[in-house]
């Protein structure tokens, strides 16, 4: 297929990270909005981005911009578009969509328009139709119907490419490995210095370090993208992807990853997915309370993603555990740079610390900060007296 705008959705806050992303990939950004940014590039860039990128969501290849002020026109419009050349009559297809159009109450009754014109299209064209459902696991079709402005995508992930392929026990409200990504490249932390994940759940953040300190492709364990299911997939193509990305992965890192949970099925848990991902040689797994983590000399990040809470007994019970970290900063981590990723500001007030910055992320529809402390090794008024 020729060049096309490629849209990049990701999770709020996580634009400048996906930008950053781009840009070293050698791809232009041409515009962003809150929660994705837009490139430019043929089916085979699109395949490359669903294979190296960390922190994007979703790899949307435009197809076609149309003007449709209801329904009908929308139909009228889509069935114009050749999807018998693009879309197997024996396949099966699924339709997303984001809208905002007067007309249209239920965003589900624009899925079903657009899937009928491509169907019908198609049932005309070769004589069968494509089956259609919720599934999200082969053709994807997405609809942005803004006003009178409509925009047609290959979903080219099909499913969110959060789902990497590791995560097999998820345990209660894990964080998205995308987001999780995103975080990691916000605190800097590249593999050079050590990485302590105290409170570590099912292990995603630690496997995401681990990922980025080996520049591994994150993409690499999945076998299924949208784009296989789009007439004129080249698999040699993406072998030689998926070649030379494994070529660029590193054997080894230099800092340490440590990652532990007080609760031993969690770190039984984290333990098999990283063991999936082909990483757990590189963490460092132990069961014990956050504040018995090892922390060993040498410096790095410090990262904990506890609760939020949303009973009032349990906020009694995590401003504690909140009070607690920050001691374990100030008693444990010097000469580290502590972070905590949290929905709850309230609560971070207990660390008793003052945060060095405090960046926005969401994790769903949560909003969050990720707070960043400098934790200096011996007082700072100490170093300052030093000269250090």
């Amino acid at each position: 297929m020729q060049k096309s705008r490629i849209l990049i959705t990701c999770a709020k806050g996580a634009v400048p990270y996906l930008q950053e992303e781009l840009v070293a990939l050698g791809f232009p950004v041409l515009a962003e909005s809150v929660a994705s940014v837009t490139t430019e590039g043929a089916m085979e860039d699109a395949m490359r981005l669903n294979l190296l990128l960390c922190t994007g969501q979703r790899v949307l290849y435009l197809i076609k911009k149309v003007v449709a002020r209801d329904a009908g026109e929308l139909y009228n419009e889509i069935s114009k578009i050749a999807w018998e050349d693009r879309i197997d009559e024996n396949g099966y297809i699924c339709v997303t969509s984001t809208v905002d159009n007067p007309d249209i109450k239920d965003s589900r009754f624009a899925n079903v328009k657009c899937k009928d014109a491509i169907v019908d299209r198609i049932r005309e064209k070769r004589g069968q139709r494509p089956d259609s459902g919720p599934e999200q696991d082969r053709t994807v079709i997405n609809l942005y119907w803004k006003g009178d402005d409509c925009s047609i995508y290959f979903d080219t992930s099909g499913e969110p490419l959060s789902k990497r392929g590791y995560r097999k026990i998820p345990l209660k409200a894990p964080m998205q490995e995308t987001l999780a990504a995103a975080v990691i490249k916000a605190t800097g932390w590249e593999g050079g210095r050590n990485f302590i994940n105290p409170m570590c759940g099912s292990g995603t953040l630690a496997i995401e370090a681990a990922l980025a300190g080996l520049n591994r492709a994150p993409g690499i364990l999945r076998n299924n993208y949208g784009f296989m299911h789009i007439k004129g997939y080249d698999k040699a193509l993406w072998d030689d992807l998926r070649a030379t990305a494994k070529k660029a992965a590193r054997k080894n890192i230099q800092g340490r990853i440590i990652a532990t949970d007080i609760r031993e099925e969690a770190v039984e848990a984290a333990r098999k997915n990283a063991t999936t991902a082909g990483v757990e040689h590189l963490i460092e797994f132990s069961v014990c309370d956050f504040s018995q983590t090892d922390v060993p000399e040498g410096g790095g990040v410090v990262l904990l993603n506890p609760e939020y809470g949303e009973r009032m007994g349990k906020i009694n019970e995590l401003e504690a555990i909140y009070k607690n970290i920050g001691d374990f900063f100030k008693q444990k981590c010097g000469g580290y740079s502590g972070y905590i990723f949290t929905g709850n500001l309230e609560l971070a007030k207990k660390v008793g610390l003052r945060s060095k910055r405090k960046i926005q992320f969401f994790n769903g529809a949560i909003e969050c900060r990720l707070l960043e402390y400098e934790l200096y090794a011996g007082s700072r008024k100490t170093r300052q007296e030093t000269g250090e």
